[in-house]
C-alpha cells in the first residue's frame, strides 16, 4: 500500500471513530491546492536538464500551510499528497497553528554540483514565489535538502516580495533561523520517548534501542538517546550497518562518520547485515529513514517491544496490524517527529516578532509541546478506545474538522 492510500486510510478510520459527516469527511480528504512545474537548468557542462517540482498545499483552516521541501527521486504527486496530508494532522497534534504542506522536486541530489541545486532550487522558487509566503505557505526542509537550500528560497522570495525571514524555516542562524532547530526532530523524538516509556514505568536509561537511519533525525535521536544513558546496540544508513550489544559510542560513531563517510568498520562495533537490522532483538526500535520498511514480510520478525516512528508513514497497515496482534506498542509518525515542525513553528514566531530566542528555551518550550501532545493523546485513546496511532488520528482530524466548522463551512 503506498504512503497515500496508507494515510487516506489512517484518515477515514479517525473520520469514522469520530462520526464525521460525510461531507467534511470528503472535503477534508481533497487538497486545497495542487502545484506542478517544470525546472529547466543550465549544468555545469552547459547541457539543460529538465525536472518536476511539485508542491502540495493540503489545509489552511488552522492557519498558513507548512511543510517541507524534499530533493529525492522518488519525489511524485502521491508521496507529495501523502505527505501534505500528513502535515495538517501532524500540526493539528502538535497544537500549533499551522495546516499542511509538502514540496519536492524528483532529483538525485548527490549527482547534482552546489552550483546546480542552486539554480534548481531559484528556479522553483520562481515558479511557486507566489503561492507561497509568510502567512500563506511556510516551506522547510527535508529528504535531500538542508539549511542552505531554504537560504536560496530565502533570497529568490525576497527578490520578488522585499526581506521575508519567515517565508521559510529551518534556516541559516544567520539569516534568522532559530537555535536548536537542527536538532529539533531527532530531540522531539526522545522528548516522544520518554512520555511514551513513563506510561510503563520505564527510562530511557533502563532500555536497548535500534536506529534505522542516521541523517540528521537518527544521530541527535541517537546523541540525545546515548547521553541519558540508553544503549544504542546497532544502527544503519546508507553506508551500512553496525551492532554492538554492549552499546556503541554515538560520539565517537559520529565523527567516524564525519570522517570516512561510511558507519563501516567502526572500532567501536561490528558490521552487519542492513537487512537484519529492523528484526534485531532490542527493546525500543526507532526507523528514522524511508518510508514503508516495516510490512508484512518482516513485520512477524520485529522483537521490539516498541516502535517509535521517526520517519514517515515507516510502517504499512499491514504491518501495523501483525505488530498491534503481538502488542508491539507504536509511537506514531505524526505525533513522533512533530518536534521539527514545532521548532520551525518558534523559528516563525521569531522571525515575525524580529526577537531571537535562547537554545535552552527552545529546548524547554519543545518539551512542553511534545510532552501535552502526548497527554493529549493518551486522551483521546481513553476516549475511543483505540491505539495510539488513532488517538492521534482522531486528535488532529477532529481539530481540524472544528477549525474547518467553525470558519463557516456549511455541511
Amino acid at each position: 500500500m503506498n504512503a497515500l492510500a496508507a494515510t487516506s486510510r489512517n484518515f477515514r478510520n479517525a473520520a469514522r471513530i469520530l462520526g464525521l459527516d460525510a461531507k467534511i469527511e470528503k472535503s477534508l480528504l481533497i487538497p486545497f491546492r495542487e502545484i506542478k512545474v517544470e525546472c529547466t537548468i543550465p549544468k555545469d557542462d552547459g547541457s539543460l536538464v529538465s525536472y518536476v517540482g511539485f508542491r502540495v498545499q493540503h489545509d489552511n483552516a488552522r492557519g498558513p500551510m507548512k511543510g517541507g521541501i524534499r530533493y529525492h527521486p522518488e519525489v511524485d504527486p502521491d508521496e507529495v499528497n501523502a505527505l501534505a496530508q500528513l502535515m495538517t494532522w501532524k500540526t493539528a497534534v502538535a497544537d500549533i497553528p499551522y495546516g499542511g504542506a509538502k514540496g519536492g522536486i524528483g532529483c538525485t541530489p548527490r549527482e547534482l554540483s552546489k552550483s546546480e541545486l542552486e539554480r534548481l532550487t531559484r528556479v522553483f522558487t520562481q515558479k511557486i514565489h507566489d503561492l507561497i509566503g509568510t502567512h500563506t505557505d511556510v516551506p522547510a526542509p527535508d529528504m535531500g535538502t538542508n539549511a542552505q537550500t531554504m537560504a536560496w528560497i530565502l533570497d529568490e522570495y525576497s527578490k520578488f516580495h522585499g526581506h521575508s525571514p519567515a517565508v521559510v524555516t529551518g534556516k541559516p542562524i544567520d539569516l534568522g533561523g532559530s537555535l536548536g532547530r537542527e536538532a529539533a526532530t531527532g530531540r522531539g523524538v526522545v522528548f516522544g520517548t520518554e512520555a511514551l516509556l513513563a506510561e510503563y514505568g520505564k527510562s530511557v536509561k533502563d532500555l536497548t534501542f535500534v536506529i534505522q537511519g542516521f541523517g540528521n533525525v537518527g544521530s541527535w535521536a541517537a546523541r540525545l538517546i546515548h547521553e541519558r544513558g540508553g544503549k544504542v546496540i546497532a544502527v544503519s544508513d546508507i553506508t551500512g550497518a553496525i551492532k554492538n550489544p554492549n552499546g556503541i559510542d554515538i560520539t565517537e560513531l559520529i565523527k567516524h562518520k564525519e570522517n570516512t563517510g561510511s558507519l563501516l568498520n567502526f572500532s567501536g562495533g561490528d558490521n552487519m547485515d542492513p537487512n537484519e537490522l529492523l528484526v534485531h532483538e532490542c527493546d525500543v526500535l526507532i526507523p528514522s529513514a524511508l518510508g514503508g520498511v516495516l510490512n508484512r514480510e518482516n513485520a512477524s520478525s520485529v522483537k521490539a517491544k516498541f516502535i517509535v516512528e521517526a520517519a514517515n508513514h515507516p510502517t504499512d497497515p499491514e504491518a501495523d496490524e501483525i505488530l498491534s496482534k503481538k502488542g508491539v506498542i507504536i509511537l506514531p509518525d505524526i505525533y513522533a517527529n512533530a518536534g521539527g515542525v514545532t521548532v520551525s513553528y518558534f523559528e516563525w514566531v521569531q522571525n515575525i516578532q524580529g526577537f531571537m530566542w535562547d537554545e535552552e528555551k527552545v529546548n524547554n518550550e519543545l518539551q512542553r509541546y511534545m510532552t501535552r501532545a502526548f497527554h493529549n493523546i493518551k486522551n483521546m485513546c481513553k476516549t475511543h478506545e483505540c491505539n495510539l496511532r488513532m488517538g492521534a488520528f482522531t486528535l488532529g482530524v477532529n481539530r481540524v474538522a472544528r477549525a474547518t466548522v467553525l470558519r463557516g463551512w456549511e455541511a
